[in-house]
């Protein structure tokens, strides 16, 4: 088992900034990535950036030049920096653990960008 706790979500204005936390814990492997995605109201789950033990990255087109995925294995934890955000980046943020024993995913944090 892997429990994750997401943090740093928040209301901001459009043109500001957020950094979303996610701790990891429990049973962890080595190898693993982990992933943040939004789900906004009447909308799927998408995923907002994914990030491999060996720190290779991959960002949705919405993402590319204002988010920022980044991590620490030293604290298993999970960073999410988002810079420029605008009303359509409204989401729940949910952080994704995906290892050699599965998929586990936080509660997430709510981001509310005000225009």
């Amino acid at each position: 088992q892997v429990q994750l706790v997401e943090s740093g979500g928040g209301s901001v204005q459009a043109g500001g900034s957020l950094r979303l936390s996610c701790a990891a814990s429990g049973n962890i492997f080595s190898f693993n990535a982990m992933g943040w995605y939004r789900q906004a109201p009447g909308k799927q789950r998408e995923l907002v950036a994914i990030i491999s033990s060996g720190d290779s990255t991959n960002y949705a087109d919405f993402g590319k030049g204002r988010f920022t995925i980044s991590r620490d294995n030293a604290k298993n934890t999970v960073y999410l920096q988002m810079l420029s955000l605008n009303a359509e980046d409204t989401a729940v943020y949910y952080c994704r653990y995906m290892g050699r024993d599965g998929n586990y995913w936080g509660r997430g944090t709510q981001v509310t960008v005000s225009s």
